[in-house]
């Protein structure tokens, strides 16, 4: 079966790894929305059957909910990685990050859609913008978050109020800019060279609030490894920055001298 680009346009990557209270439902309000949105699901190996009630749904959501089945826990980066390659091969326009467990809401996603659309080629869901929340979050949850962001913003010096998001919406257009290989971490660096790379190759990212809520059902995949990785992966982004051309790094093809090079520019929509 062939699809039209119209109708290739919006793809929603979720990576899951036991989440199998959480799948069906999240399938179900992405698809509720009614406003063209496909789901691919990259499950690593769930030892719960989270892959099997995807494959169950298939027919619920013919042709529009897929599955990537990985072998073994192999990080959120490499997951989303995989997805975009996924995607760009079928000529999807519009390339979404979102988690199983509704911390995001799928409500948001024409939100995201639309500040893409209207020209960024990041559009961030953002807790730390105007109108932008967290509910059910401890205390001390909050302030690591809102320090990690702090942190970022001083180290790197982009302009991204909530760079450790992971509910992102990703023009085609940067998506192909971009050299995969280059990007190497899989937790909250992950989050944060997306945005960097997007920041120094030009692209403009939009802020948009959202309300992040933390999850009901499942675990949480935060360790102290990814948390370690974010600390340190800033200090070597910066580093690349300063002392060697990152943007040469990240791009698949890149003419430092070149006049159709744009500054960066990062918009807050809720301000």
């Amino acid at each position: 079966m062939s699809y039209t680009l119209s109708v290739l346009e919006k793809l929603v990557i979720i990576p899951t790894y036991n989440e199998k209270e959480n799948i069906e439902s999240i399938i179900s309000a992405v698809m509720n929305l009614q406003q063209g949105f496909h789901v691919l699901i990259i499950d690593d190996g769930s030892p719960d059957g989270t892959a099997n009630i995807v494959k169950s749904l298939f027919n619920n959501y013919p042709g529009t909910l897929f599955l990537e089945e990985r072998k073994g826990k192999l990080g959120l980066g490499t997951a989303y990685i995989h997805g975009f390659k996924w995607a760009l091969a079928r000529e999807y326009q519009y390339i979404f990050e979102m988690d199983a467990d509704f911390s995001h809401n799928p409500a948001d996603l024409p939100r995201l859609y639309e500040a893409c659309k209207n020209g960024a080629g990041v559009a961030v869901g953002s807790r730390y913008v105007k109108g932008g929340n967290v509910k059910n979050w401890p205390a001390n949850r909050i302030a690591l978050s809102k320090g990690a962001s702090l942190y970022t913003r001083i180290i790197t010096w982009m302009p991204v109020k909530d760079p450790t998001a992971g509910f992102v919406c990703y023009s085609r257009e940067f998506l192909e800019t971009l050299n995969f290989s280059s990007i190497n971490f899989v937790g909250y660096a992950f989050q944060i060279e997306m945005k960097f790379a997007a920041w120094k190759l030009g692209f403009k990212i939009t802020e948009v609030p959202i309300t992040f809520i933390d999850r009901k059902l499942g675990d949480s995949k935060m360790n102290k490894g990814i948390i370690k990785e974010g600390v340190l992966g800033v200090i070597k982004l910066r580093w690349l920055s300063l002392f060697k051309n990152y943007r040469k790094k990240v791009a698949n093809t890149y003419d430092q001298n070149s006049p159709s090079f744009k500054q960066p520019e990062v918009v807050l929509e809720g301000e």
